[in-house]
């Protein structure tokens, strides 16, 4: 989280007394989800109290993610909110920080891996070529069965119309259709 607008360190979020934020960067008042925004994109934001100027960004993103968690997204189990609650006071609980932050960071980088893994596995895969071939014998199936267009729809001349292969029959069409079904099906799948 360290992206900047103009590289001179985080974007400064005044709070003042009424609970209103206010972004000093686009001189406009902002509230919770906005803030939840601009940490989903990676930008890196400092919240201020207007008038004592006091950093209370540790608070603006716990009151985030607990109205997150209000709203059904709910990610921390409750089992874990007790341990982490359990370790308030306990002899480890100034490793507790440092610890969860580098699980955090391990998890993104794992959870980046596995997606640019499975992003690159997929785009060299057979199925993308199958895919690629069966899309084109399909259209040019289905060009072989407009009677009298040649390309751009225009008429075709006896001379260009391109004569249908006899291996290109309806049923053909047909089985080439499923395939492509079949293989749609499998790309939606492995994007999830």
């Amino acid at each position: 989280m360290k992206k900047t607008a103009n590289g001179n360190g985080p974007v400064i979020i005044k709070k003042y007394a009424n609970r209103r934020l206010y972004n000093t960067e686009t001189s406009s008042y902002i509230t919770l989800d906005h803030l939840a925004a601009m940490t989903r994109e990676g930008r890196d934001f400092k919240v201020v109290d207007a008038k004592t100027e006091d950093d209370i960004t540790h608070n603006v993103l716990t009151q985030i993610i607990m109205e997150e968690e209000a709203r059904g997204q709910t990610m921390l189990p409750v089992n874990f909110l007790r341990q982490l609650i359990a370790l308030y006071g306990d002899s480890m609980q100034a490793m507790v920080p440092g610890y969860l932050e580098a699980s955090m960071d391990s998890f993104r980088r794992n959870q980046e891996q596995f997606k640019s893994a499975v992003e690159g596995a997929f785009a060299n895969s057979p199925f993308a070529e199958m895919a690629k071939r069966n899309m084109a014998m399909f259209e040019a199936a289905a060009s072989a069965f407009k009677p009298g267009e040649g390309v751009g729809g225009a008429p075709a001349s006896p001379a260009t119309a391109a004569p249908a292969a006899p291996s290109e029959s309806a049923d053909d069409v047909a089985a080439l259709k499923a395939q492509l079904a079949q293989l749609q099906d499998k790309i939606e799948k492995l994007a999830k």
